[in-house]
């Protein structure tokens, strides 16, 4: 199978081509980029010298057209229009972007302060949220991959909403993240200087990952209503946490929610849930595609609180651009992602 990868050389699209390398079913990895032609891949990431002999190509549509899978790992804002020209065409897509995430494009307008995709390239385009719409994924063409708070997020609260539990306007959501997931160019607020020895809290209330957050809490819930989403910027290189509360409709015990879990995720190898007590935390799921989840309610406040990690890179962008891959192909979805954490 002849795999590529467009935007290659940021942290996403590096990762991609670590799992892509390793996975049994891909032969070649094609590697391209806006701006490089012919460079070595390894003189931009020299961890791979001696192992990594491609090259970055400059982005040929007509090349990628005939490849069996391609992955969007590109900014918002240029993916819609690469995704629009291959739908159709041989290859399966995966788009890491914001871009087709969002199905009113009023919103994107909103939240990403640009022009919308066309309404055809949004109307097929699958939300690949793999353990919450498995069968969709399996028949789509082109996936909009969840962000990386999304995934988290969702994950840790999607059993409660399928079971009805909680009140659906009371969602609280305080995440945390390393510093990869603002991505590999330089900035004032990602500088060493800046981030080392410091906890900074961004974007307040203006996070673009919110309306997706809450577009899939509607789908599983018409009632679902505004969620209070705030981010904090976590001096380290990778990781999430995003810790949600809400209040609970009926008065449930830690024991009771932590079964309704082990049920839910039964079949997902990718999610752990964690034993009643043990809360993860980032580092144990470091270089993984796990999302670890714990739970526990709260019966002087009927509220209860879920964290989930995930590490942002792998289940929250590349690790699960590839589990989606394995499923509109196929094949089992652990298929090149069955790794354990990197520990310590």
């Amino acid at each position: 199978m002849n795999v590529g990868i467009v935007g290659s050389t940021g942290y996403g699209g590096v990762e991609l081509h670590r799992l892509l390398s390793n996975h049994p079913n891909v032969d070649n990895c094609i590697l391209y980029s806006s701006y490089l032609d012919g460079a070595p891949y390894a003189e931009q990431y020299p961890h791979l010298f001696d192992l990594s002999h491609e090259v970055v190509n400059p982005i040929r549509i007509e090349e990628m057209k005939q490849l069996d899978f391609v992955f969007l790992a590109v900014p918002s804002g240029v993916s819609k229009e690469l995704s629009q020209k291959l739908l159709g065409e041989k290859a399966k897509v995966v788009d890491l972007s914001g871009d087709l995430r969002l199905k009113n494009p009023q919103e994107y307008e909103e939240w990403y302060k640009g022009e919308s995709a066309s309404s055809d390239t949004l109307q097929k385009a699958v939300y690949g949220l793999t353990e919450c719409n498995r069968q969709s994924i399996q028949e789509a063409e082109l996936i909009a991959n969840p962000g990386c708070f999304p995934t988290a997020t969702l994950l840790g609260l999607a059993p409660l909403f399928h079971h009805e539990l909680v009140e659906p306007h009371s969602i609280i959501i305080d995440a945390k993240t390393g510093l990869s997931g603002a991505g590999r160019k330089a900035t004032q607020s990602s500088h060493f200087s800046e981030t080392q020895e410091n906890l900074r809290i961004y974007k307040v209330h203006q996070h673009q990952h919110t309306p997706e957050i809450e577009q899939q809490l509607k789908e599983w819930n018409r009632e679902a209503g505004p969620v209070t989403f705030t981010t904090h910027l976590i001096p380290m290189t990778r990781g999430i946490m995003a810790t949600m509360y809400t209040e609970l409709k009926s008065t449930y015990t830690t024991e009771q929610l932590h079964n309704i879990y082990q049920d839910y995720y039964e079949k997902h190898p990718f999610i752990r849930v964690r034993p009643v007590g043990q809360f993860p935390s980032t580092k144990e799921v470091f270089g993984t595609n796990f999302c670890d989840i714990a739970i526990k309610a709260d019966p002087r406040t009927n509220r209860v609180t879920i964290v989930s990690v995930i590490d942002n890179l792998l289940k929250g962008a590349a690790g699960q651009a590839v589990q989606n891959m394995n499923l509109m192909l196929g094949l089992d979805e652990t298929t090149g992602l069955y790794h354990y954490p990197i520990y310590p």
